[in-house]
């Protein structure tokens, strides 16, 4: 009988440690990431941080007109969750008066900060690819507006663009739905009540290192504890700020924290990024997982090394440029789906010459 041991002994896996970050071993820092986590001490996240951060906030509109000085942009403001007041920014190329794909945004911030005007780079650089309009969405932030106010309010901004898409110059078939991490998790609750509601209906939804799950007790949450830009400590004052005295309990609704779902079936076509070194990681490719359990349409792009807002602490990083290609490939498929017209006719053809190859002795 075969030696089925191939002569070793019983794989045993290493003592598991901790050290400044967290639980080791874990997947390493890209050498981007790990020189900005050597060199810039970020503070931990406590309660009594949050407003003191908002504060201290560096997204600005002034900071987009900069960078895309040949937008323009507005301001309307629109009912949110029962009836509040909530700020829509909205972006377009002068004078074009094409009807185009509408993109609406949902910034992030850990729930607690952040506004309409973080993290909206992206789509506004897809605007001068494929035209059409940027919404991007103000939502009241936790603790004083706990759930399910900041979902409801995500969920009125893209209802208040569908009502509106003729006055935006947007094509309703053609919307696109996104955000990052905090925004991200949103961006998952607001889709899942477009398909339990019965609409809007999405083209597709982008996910960027999405906040899904407020348990917090994944293995990545448990390798990235500390230090990082975004750590398991911080998870927890973000999702307890949010959900309070219900946050881990079977009190939590899966459209505050999307993670929660029992069924991710009848969903647009998704596309989730997240790094490997990023808290997120495993709550991440564990909703991708359950879409494709569930028969849906899902890109996961798992960056090597990644950590959690590296893109922006690294715009130049070889990771950056990998995962800004994924996401604009799977944008570019969703509005200019490949054409099938010939497909079968090449591919018989490609067998037919095959054949003929083999029959000649080539």
């Amino acid at each position: 009988m075969a030696d089925l041991t191939h002569q070793l002994p019983p794989m045993a896996a290493p003592t598991r440690g901790t050290d400044e970050f967290g639980e080791t071993p874990r997947p390493p820092f890209d050498p981007t990431t790990r020189a900005i986590v050597d060199a810039v001490p970020f503070p931990a996240l406590t309660p009594e941080a949050i407003v003191p951060n908002r504060e201290a906030s560096f997204d600005s509109l002034a900071a987009n007109q900069a960078r895309f000085p040949d937008l323009t942009h507005r301001e309307v403001t629109v009912e949110g969750y029962e009836g509040a007041p909530i700020v829509l920014s909205i972006w377009r190329r002068p004078g074009d008066t094409a009807t185009g794909p509408g993109f609406v945004w949902i910034h992030g911030g850990g729930m607690v900060g952040g506004n309409r005007f973080g993290g909206v780079a992206d789509p506004l650089g897809w605007l001068e690819t494929y035209g059409g309009t940027v919404v991007s969405n103000e939502y009241r932030l936790a603790p004083e507006s706990p759930a399910p106010t900041p979902v409801e309010d995500c969920y009125a901004g893209l209802a208040w663009t569908v009502a509106h898409v003729a006055d935006l110059g947007i094509d309703p078939a053609r919307i696109v739905l996104g955000g990052g991490s905090a925004g991200g998790g949103l961006a998952a609750g607001v889709m899942l009540l477009a398909r339990d509601r019965g609409g809007p209906a999405l083209l597709g939804v982008m996910l960027m290192c999405p906040m899904l799950d407020d348990r917090n007790a994944s293995t990545s949450v448990r390798q990235y504890d500390s230090f990082t830009i975004w750590n398991a400590r911080a998870n927890e004052v973000g999702w307890t700020a949010l959900l309070g005295t219900a946050r881990g309990t079977d009190d939590v609704s899966p459209y505050d924290a999307p993670a929660r779902a029992t069924w991710l079936g009848g969903l647009p076509p998704l596309h989730i990024g997240v790094g490997s070194a990023d808290p997120f990681r495993d709550e991440d490719t564990a909703f991708a997982t359950a879409v494709w359990r569930d028969g849906g349409d899902c890109e996961l792009h798992v960056v090597p090394g990644g950590m959690h807002g590296f893109e922006f602490v690294g715009p130049d990083a070889s990771i950056t440029h990998s995962i800004t290609a994924s996401r604009e490939s799977w944008l570019a498929r969703q509005l200019a789906p490949d054409q099938t017209d010939g497909v079968v006719e090449r591919f018989m053809e490609g067998i037919v010459a095959l054949q003929q190859l083999k029959e000649s002795g080539a």
